[in-house]
């Protein structure tokens, strides 16, 4: 007979108790039977688990060698109980997230450390590509989850949650022409523009859009290496510029009429139709929480 889940259970319930009556106790048992099981067990094995006296068990060196194993062991069982029981509550088997690649250094990540806490059976998928082409990804049902920048207008099909905000910040390279001059609103019309948005000319938003030459990028860092290398400004997540323009390597625009600041609010989307999974769900609610502290 090898161990089984009750027995093993016994058998480190015994260890951790040091006696069968108190063993019998934490499990609900008789302690009669407790230490019946126990003999069969090794008997079955042909090894001696624990030294019996009148008040106490104590464990063998043959018990002690196999505990580290059993209690692996016990692991194993509780996480396989526990996967089987959130699959029937719900819980997909993986979870696929779409990131605008502005927001990937945005606070969402904390949220999903703490869903691979509650759920570490659960596979986790992050993609990222222009606002557009994530919100095709979602309706396409290749993505179960979009975290993007506010929509222009409302799509009918679309649920969502409002979970942070992010600044974006004009920048330039020190040598630009625009660099350290005060400006207009209309200044940056006949500027390249450096964006992250699709290829579609249609597509994008029109707050980020500003410029009549546009050059268009998957990435906020293909957009920031390309305006690092002065062919271009850009929208860029403040985050991620503030180093660059503390160290002298980026300028931030200065207006004369308007902040160089633009402040979007960030939301998860999903379909109305395609109903969520247990995994999905939580995520949701772990990133409405983290807004609320």
């Amino acid at each position: 007979m090898s161990f089984s889940s009750d027995n093993v259970q016994l058998f480190l319930a015994v260890l951790d108790h040091g006696s069968f009556s108190a063993a019998a106790r934490a499990l609900g048992r008789v302690p009669s039977a407790v230490s019946m099981q126990i003999a069969q067990l090794e008997a079955e094995l042909d090894l001696v688990l624990f030294e019996r006296t009148t008040r106490e068990v104590k464990p063998t060196a043959v018990a002690r060698t196999l505990e580290p194993e059993a209690r692996q062991l016990a692991r194993q069982l509780r996480r396989l109980q526990q996967q089987a029981l959130n699959l029937h509550a719900g819980l997909e088997s993986r979870l696929t997230l779409a990131v605008a690649p502005e927001l990937l250094s945005a606070p969402w990540n904390f949220p999903l450390a703490r869903l691979a806490e509650e759920y570490p059976s659960l596979e986790v998928e992050v993609l990222s590509a222009p606002q557009t082409a994530i919100l095709r990804w979602l309706h396409e049902k290749e993505a179960d989850l979009a975290i993007l920048f506010e929509r222009v207008g409302v799509d009918e099909r679309e649920a969502f949650q409002e979970i942070a905000s992010e600044m974006l910040t004009g920048v330039v390279a020190p040598g630009h022409p625009m660099a350290g001059v005060a400006l207009r609103t209309e200044d940056l019309l006949d500027h390249r523009q450096i964006a992250v948005a699709s290829r579609d000319t249609r597509g994008g938003d029109p707050r980020l859009l500003v410029s009549r030459k546009i050059w268009r990028t998957d990435s906020h860092l293909a957009t920031l290496s390309l305006v690092q290398a002065g062919l271009g400004w850009a929208y860029l997540p403040k985050r991620l510029v503030e180093p660059y323009v503390a160290s002298g390597n980026l300028v931030a625009l200065e207006f004369t009429n308007m902040s160089n600041q633009i402040r979007l609010w960030v939301d998860v989307v999903w379909l109305r139709d395609r109903p969520l999974g247990l995994g999905a769900q939580r995520f949701i609610e772990l990133m409405r929480a983290a807004r609320e502290t």
